[in-house]
């Protein structure tokens, strides 16, 4: 249990933590000495940091599955401690069984340390042989592994199927709540109707495993000889082979959910070639229009004393007109220069008395 909340832990930070540490290696590597390097928010960094993201991503989704099958293996199983292959039956069991009693019974340990740890692989041969060979307990330890060790108040295959069916519910509810949750608060968009998809999927592949009386076709079939015929990994329980699946599907959610960011499109950009937005350009369409009207109210309210007099108005336009005439036009630096070149060419060669 410590080892999942420490892997999905790991998930909050590492990713990141160590994408900046190589982002850091491999432009101390690649760039030479004196040579500018990416600076954070250019393109070009963006584009290194992203593809750096998704490969460390990646790896350490791979790392978790296989950390996840390393306990796996290193927990055994009771074929395992017996060193009876899966399809054995009853009667070479107990064989098996008695054959190793006689060479590991706690009676045959020298001091007290031998004794207690002899005693205790004894019991766990013990527990191994009692297990297997009951064809009801041996169903359900296929199917649910060691916790049917602790299970009580249960004889027959029903039961087991019960307090197993029992037993998985909270990880189930649990899991979809907290997707149901994340999905509501923003969280697990990208990939929301696959992952809910998987999630069904795995469920139903767990009630065809833990319900029927053979093992299920896709273990025995398709992964077993898979792993016995390309690997050297030891063919899959039941069981075993559900926490697997678990803690693979778990993980490869949380990891999907830091890949779609990476993977979804960039909204482009449109800036207007003056390189104002458009959230700058209606501000100031905003600006201009309140200035209008406010000049405009400002003029009506000029007007007020003349409303109604036509001379008076055209009397105010006339003086307007000369003002803007004298203040504006005729104050421009060209205006002014330019008339000051007309005057000096209509006085060149006049009579002395008109200069």
């Amino acid at each position: 249990m410590s080892n999942n909340l420490l892997s999905y832990a790991g998930w909050t930070f590492l990713p990141n933590l160590v994408t900046g540490w190589i982002q850091s290696l491999y432009y101390g590597i690649t760039i030479r000495a004196g040579d500018p390097k990416p600076q954070p928010g250019t393109p070009r960094y963006i584009k290194h940091r992203k593809r750096i993201h998704i490969a460390v991503i990646v790896i350490y989704l791979l790392y978790t599955i296989y950390e996840a099958d390393y306990w796996i293996r290193q927990e055994g199983d009771f074929y395992q401690d017996l060193g009876v292959p899966l399809d054995v039956d009853e009667k070479k069991i107990k064989s098996r069984f008695r054959r190793l009693a006689a060479v590991y019974h706690p009676d045959k340990a020298v001091s007290p340390e031998d004794h207690a740890s002899a005693e205790a692989f004894f019991v766990k041969l013990k527990s191994a042989q009692d297990v297997l060979a009951d064809s009801t307990k041996r169903f359900a330890y296929d199917r649910f592994g060691p916790d049917i060790l602790n299970w009580q108040h249960v004889s027959s295959i029903r039961d087991y199927i019960f307090v197993g069916a029992q037993a998985a519910v909270p990880l189930y509810g649990g899991s979809a709540l907290v997707m149901a949750i994340l999905s509501l608060v923003g969280y697990l968009q990208w990939g929301r109707y696959w992952r809910y998809l998987t999630f069904v999927c795995l469920a139903l592949v767990e009630y065809h495993t833990i319900t029927r009386p053979y093992w299920a076709p896709f273990i025995t079939k398709l992964v077993n000889p898979f792993l016995t015929k390309f690997t050297s990994h030891p063919p899959l329980l039941p069981f075993q082979f559900l926490g697997l699946a678990h803690k693979a599907v778990l993980t490869i959610f949380v990891a999907l959910g830091q890949l779609g960011p990476l993977f979804a499109p960039e909204k482009p950009a449109t800036p207007s070639s003056s390189g104002v937005d458009e959230q700058q350009l209606q501000r100031f369409e905003q600006l201009s229009t309140s200035t209008e009207v406010e000049a405009g109210r400002l003029l009506a309210l000029e007007m007020a004393p003349v409303v109604g007099d036509e001379a008076g108005q055209n009397d105010m336009k006339g003086k307007v007109r000369e003002w803007l005439v004298q203040n504006t036009i005729r104050a421009d630096p060209e205006v002014r220069d330019a008339i000051g070149r007309f005057m000096q060419k209509r006085r060149v060669g006049a009579p002395a008395g008109a200069r």
